[in-house]
């Protein structure tokens, strides 16, 4: 008997499983603002050297702001003033011929900074002084966030395989909302970093149970369904994200705003079901019958519940145990297996570079910070839409090399158009952004479909891990603009290219049977090769 069979007769797809997704959505929002929240917290505001030593016997008094600026500060190669270093006297002489240019002597900035808080009342670089020398710190802080999703994907994923879906997602709702809040305290750099990391752990948690929830429940011709409503989930909270991040301009005050929603999914986790599934494969057969019949009850189908007994459900484990013998060194032991991760593997890693590093960059295109995160967000809504109708179309392969393409070419453009052109800049990024949002969608499926039903849980996590390495080195690639200003455009144009021409090297899988055990891969792929 298969677990498939009992969902197509108490409603696979009906209020039961809405609520399930309805409950996941409060979880979910509080997700994409935390992992674009570097973007606001790190922001670096205008600043500049406090030169308030330099005021010998009070003559600063008669000057304005601007000509304390200019008789202080250094000028750089295109006219603006130096943020990193001072004169070490004042040059009074400027003021009244700015071209003179001169050998003064400077020094770096003893006293501090001075920022400009129009924009931002407060962030983490006016907070600890992140700019100059310390300006790698700013950046390392999104890695750190990212690191900590990197190994949460595999530890949150092992411990609710052990302990239960719904235990561990309440564990990771309020271990991440405990983590989120107690960063907002951080009184030094190093303890804002480590509760970053432990937040970017435990907060990863949220969806990767949730994720495994909702699809569990749901009868397999709804699953896309399913996969596309937790994607437009996410597209939401980025949405409001950028409205929060506009009103809320304290980092601290920030990251209290995004973590809110936790409470309320602490609240409604109550009504969240444990895995039917789960609850099988370890022997609960009472438990999960006890669920299955609420989920017939609210569906209308309780009727059909009538004939399943406990020890009915004891023949759905056989089939899961079978599952248990195969680990991820089965993804490598034979030839084409190896082939098939090793792909798969740069295409979750290089995606996830192209698409955080676009949505990472909202500053460089001269526009408002906020109109520019918030045009990123919207984006992704008709490009996820659209994805889901095209690939049974078209096919799975043609939607990933085209969009990767046109991702790749978008990026090109982008380092060719002068950056007087802001809005032209900023149109083609945001064009670049919804077709590697549309790859990123159409690559979670194809590489799901690509992998073995045995090994599929499996293939599924090693590639959850190399995405999430690829969204921790994201920040890294930004900040190669210290050596060269377009370096990281460039890097992210020739990844995007890349996934294309491994996406090309992969078989198709619309209209196809999906392979179930490790033969089938062999088969297929020598089948392939004698057709070539």
């Amino acid at each position: 008997m298969r677990f498939e069979n009992i969902l197509a007769d108490i409603n696979g797809f009906g209020k039961f499983q809405k609520m399930v997704i309805l409950i996941n959505f409060f979880g979910h929002f509080t997700m994409p603002c935390h992992f674009m929240l570097n973007n606001f917290i790190a922001a670096v505001p205008s600043h500049h050297c406090d030169f308030s030593s330099l005021d010998d016997g009070g003559k600063f008094m008669n000057l304005s702001q601007e000509q304390k600026l200019t008789v202080s500060i250094p000028l750089q190669q295109d006219g603006t003033p130096n943020s990193c270093r001072m004169f070490a006297e004042p040059q009074y002489h400027l003021l009244f011929n700015s071209s003179n240019i001169t050998e003064a002597s400077t020094m770096p900035c003893h006293n501090g900074w001075v920022y400009d808080n129009s924009t931002f009342k407060s962030t983490l670089t006016s907070e600890w002084d992140l700019v100059c020398d310390k300006r790698g710190k700013n950046k390392a802080t999104a890695t750190i966030f990212f690191v900590g999703v990197m190994f949460s994907a595999i530890t949150f994923g092992c411990l609710s395989d052990r302990f239960g879906r719904r235990i561990m997602l309440l564990v990771s709702y309020v271990s991440g909302m405990v983590f989120a809040v107690a960063s907002a305290f951080s009184t030094t750099y190093v303890m804002f970093a480590v509760l970053r990391f432990l937040t970017g752990f435990c907060i990863t948690g949220i969806v990767i149970v949730s994720q495994v929830l909702s699809v569990g429940w749901v009868d397999i011709k709804h699953q896309k369904v399913v996969g596309l409503l937790d994607s437009l989930a996410w597209t939401f909270g980025n949405v409001a994200f950028a409205g929060i991040a506009y009103f809320v301009t304290g980092w601290w005050r920030l990251i209290f705003s995004v973590t809110c929603p936790l409470i309320l999914a602490i609240f409604t986790w109550r009504w969240m079901p444990e895995s039917a599934r789960w609850l099988i494969a370890h022997g609960k057969f009472e438990q999960a019958q006890m669920h299955l019949n609420r989920c017939a009850k609210m569906n209308g189908t309780d009727g059909s519940m009538d004939k399943l007994k406990p020890e009915m459900l004891a023949t759905i484990i056989v089939r899961e145990k079978r599952n248990q013998v195969y680990t991820y060194l089965d993804l490598i032991r034979t030839p084409n297996m190896r082939k098939l991760a090793l792909k798969t593997g740069i295409l979750r890693f290089c995606n996830a570079i192209t698409f955080y590093g676009i949505s990472f960059n909202i500053t460089g295109f001269g526009l408002n910070i906020y109109l520019t995160q918030f045009a990123y967000a919207l984006i992704e809504l008709p490009a996820k839409v659209s994805i889901f109708y095209i690939l049974d179309k078209i096919g799975r392969r043609p939607c990933e090399v085209g969009t990767l393409l046109i991702t790749g070419t978008c990026l090109g453009v982008n380092i060719l158009i002068p950056k007087s052109l802001s809005v032209a800049r900023t149109a083609v990024a945001v064009n670049g952004k919804g077709f590697s949002s549309a790859s990123f969608g159409t690559v979670v499926l194809y590489s799901s479909e690509l992998y073995p039903t045995v090994v599929r849980q499996n293939g599924m996590g090693y590639n959850s891990f190399m995405a999430r390495f690829g969204v921790a080195v994201a920040p890294m690639v930004l900040s190669l603009d210290e050596f060269f200003e377009e370096l990281p455009q460039i890097v992210l144009c020739c990844t995007a290219l890349l996934r294309a021409v491994v996406a090309r090297t992969l078989s198709e899988t619309r209209n196809r049977c999906l392979p179930e055990t490790i033969k089938d891969v062999e088969w297929q792929q020598e089948e392939l090769g004698q057709l070539k």
